[in-house]
């Protein structure tokens, strides 16, 4: 009876923990080192040199930024509503870091491969702002109160976009698991067939993560720094973990539903030597890289430009493309 349990019960959950462990500590890992990546990426760019001092090429610089942060005096606002100010950024990064369970990094490396992955990415995902609001509302400040309404108007209006799109990807692949999906681009990769789509999702993404040229919420010029004005040490520091951990989802996201996951660009030698868990690597390193470079190099929208992109280009392209390639689809009988 305690063998039965063991293997029943106990060594399963082990292995869960375990697995949500590595996930975890590579994750952070990543982050760590996509801050002086992208950081890197924006003094070559400025023809500047970037991180270059606290440790060999600079690389332990996040590092010390973290450790910077978390020394720091956490500085509460005199009225504000102290319980929410703690609690909004950990439920940004609890959220940000939850939906990285359902993501296969290769074929049967996923901490959970449930058969309704996609909504539970959207799911999670459209929890994230209530993160920004608490945190904008908590503060009890104009600055961030209005960040944090930019934010909501953002994301939700963004959403639409970025479910019309996985909705015609689902259409393709006719099923809602996240693997599924990387196995239906064994002879293309959606990117190719779906190119428009591919476009509208890595610009809504940018506008969902509040990234350049949509960083509106947090916009210095106007908001000093947006919903996260009024935050300081740690749980700033959780805040921005947080933002990256969704930048980095994004990019996996996309890697899975219009890059082929984990697939070779080509199914022959060498291509297919190489691991799976490398090519996903590289795909995502690429469109982090991607992220960065708009950064860089794209001046930022004014919030009127931003919600008429959203609703009258990118919603009716979108819709479009939904019902063109559910036609296409019936009319050639290519439903699975």
């Amino acid at each position: 009876m305690d063998n039965l349990l063991l293997e029943t019960y106990v060594w399963p959950a082990f292995l869960v923990a375990g697995h949500s462990l590595l996930i975890l500590v590579a994750l952070l890992l990543w982050l760590a080192f996509f801050m002086y990546a992208e950081r890197k990426i924006w003094g070559a760019v400025h023809l500047r040199r970037g991180p270059n001092v606290v440790g060999p090429f600079g690389l332990l610089q996040s590092f010390s930024d973290i450790l910077k942060y978390l020394f720091k005096e956490v500085i509460f606002p005199t009225s504000s509503n102290k319980a929410v100010f703690l609690l909004a950024p950990i439920v940004t990064l609890f959220l940000a870091l939850s939906a990285w369970a359902v993501i296969p990094v290769a074929e049967g490396w996923a901490v959970s491969d449930i058969n309704v992955g996609i909504l539970y990415i959207f799911a999670i995902s459209s929890l994230g702002v209530y993160g920004v609001i608490m945190g904008g509302w908590a503060s009890n400040s104009k600055y961030p109160f209005l960040g944090a309404l930019r934010s909501a108007a953002q994301m939700v209006s963004y959403e639409v976009s970025i479910g019309l799109v996985i909705i015609t990807v689902l259409l393709c692949v006719g099923s809602l698991n996240l693997t599924d999906i990387v196995m239906a681009q064994q002879t293309v990769w959606f990117a190719i067939p779906l190119f428009p789509m591919f476009v509208i999702f890595f610009i809504s993404a940018l506008a969902e993560t509040n990234r350049p040229p949509f960083d509106l919420p947090e916009a210095e010029s106007e908001l000093v720094a947006g919903f996260m004005t009024e935050y300081s040490s740690t749980p700033y520091v959780v805040f921005m973990i947080g933002e990256l951990a969704n930048i980095v989802l994004m990019c996996a996201m996309t890697t899975i539903l219009f890059l082929g996951g984990w697939l070779p660009p080509f199914d022959i030698a060498p291509f297919n030597w190489v691991p799976g868990v490398v090519w996903f690597l590289l795909k995502m390193t690429f469109m982090c890289f991607m992220f960065s470079m708009v950064k860089a190099i794209v001046p930022r929208y004014r919030y009127d430009q931003l919600m008429r992109l959203g609703w009258k280009v990118f919603l009716p392209i979108s819709l479009f493309w939904v019902v063109l390639t559910a036609g296409v689809i019936q009319y050639f009988g290519l439903a699975g």
